[in-house]
């Protein structure tokens, strides 16, 4: 079967089974947060079952004994819609910083209301940034994990994105560790293509690092050189 005609079996099976979960993300507004997150999150386990299934789309997890027990901030390299999928499998109960507008699209949004997420106004500028910490602490508090994109956009396989502070930020803030995340996802799913091509997707964990004590400046650095030192073995293979 070519890949065209398996992502198109995939885009009609992510269209056919969206709307039913909306409803059912709204149905469980009266339930705990993360009551909600189990049932919403039904649907995130049915979209990689379908792109394995249909589209050969497969993942392996490197460092997973680096996962610490406790709620901490995720910083990932972010290369295309896979990750933010199949880390709602990998990790804890998580939420993630988002555009507010996102929250208004229907059906997806919809669900994504239901998830907790730390929802900022990127055109509010510093009140964005106070928003974004006093939100971080508070789903930590509540034993949520954050999922952070340092780089803010899908970037290409092979390239490398300007990392901001703002994850490390939250980590500090809330006095939480930071778990370093580097995967080679774009290689199967690309940031703006249609198609999705088979293979093994590598995701690799980093040790956890701890945030008190540092600027989020240096504590993004450090980040960015394990995710940056990480990248090319994974995406040569030598993993």
């Amino acid at each position: 079967m070519s890949v065209l005609l398996r992502s198109c079996l995939f885009a009609a099976f992510q269209i056919v089974i969206t709307p039913p979960f909306a409803v059912i993300s709204l149905l469980t507004f009266p339930f705990d947060p993360f009551t909600r997150y189990r049932v919403i999150t039904t649907w995130t386990r049915l979209v990689l079952w379908g792109a394995e299934t249909i589209c050969g789309i497969r993942y392996r997890v490197l460092g997973a004994e680096n996962v610490p027990a406790q709620a901490c901030v995720v910083l990932s390299k972010h290369q295309s819609a896979w990750e933010t999928l199949a880390f709602q499998v990998i990790f804890p109960p998580q939420v993630y910083v988002i555009k507010r507008e996102l929250l208004w699209i229907p059906f997806f949004g919809w669900g994504l209301a239901m998830l907790s997420p730390v929802a900022i106004d990127r055109t509010a500028g510093m009140r964005a940034l106070k928003q974004m910490l006093a939100q971080g602490k508070d789903r930590i508090a509540r034993g949520f994990w954050i999922i952070v994109f340092p780089e803010g956009t899908r970037i290409a396989p092979g390239a490398r994105g300007t990392y901001q502070t703002g994850g490390a930020a939250m980590a500090v803030h809330a006095g939480a560790p930071v778990l370093p995340v580097a995967h080679n996802a774009g290689t199967c799913w690309g940031r703006h293509a249609f198609c999705k091509y088979p293979g093994t997707i590598t995701v690799s964990i980093g040790k956890p690092i701890d945030s008190r004590g540092k600027k989020a400046a240096a504590l993004t650095r450090e980040v960015e050189t394990w995710i940056e030192t990480e990248m090319p073995r994974l995406e040569h293979g030598r993993a």
